[in-house]
C-alpha cells in the first residue's frame, strides 16, 4: 500500500502532525481509537470523511514508522 496517497503532514494543520488527507485526524488519535478496542466500522461511521483505504494506509504508514525506528523496551 501507498500511504503517501493518504497521509501528509503541513506545518499549517496540527503544528505538522501526520494526518489523513483532507481531514485534521492525526495518525495517532485513530491508533489510539483501535488501541481503546474501537472496531473499523466504528471509526468509519464516527469519521465519515475516513475510508478502508485510508486506515490501512494508517497502519502502513505506523508499520513503516516503526521499522526505521529502534525501540528499547525496559522490563520491570
Amino acid at each position: 500500500m501507498d500511504w503517501k496517497k493518504y497521509i501528509h503532514s503541513d506545518p499549517e494543520v496540527l503544528m505538522g502532525k501526520p494526518v489523513v488527507k483532507g481531514t485534521r485526524l492525526a495518525i495517532d488519535f485513530i491508533v489510539g481509537l483501535f488501541a481503546a478496542g474501537w472496531t473499523e466500522k466504528q471509526v468509519l461511521e464516527n469519521y465519515p470523511t475516513l475510508t478502508s483505504e485510508s486506515l490501512r494506509a494508517v497502519f502502513a504508514y505506523v508499520a513503516e514508522s516503526m521499522r526505521e525506528e529502534t525501540l528499547f523496551l525496559s522490563s520491570v
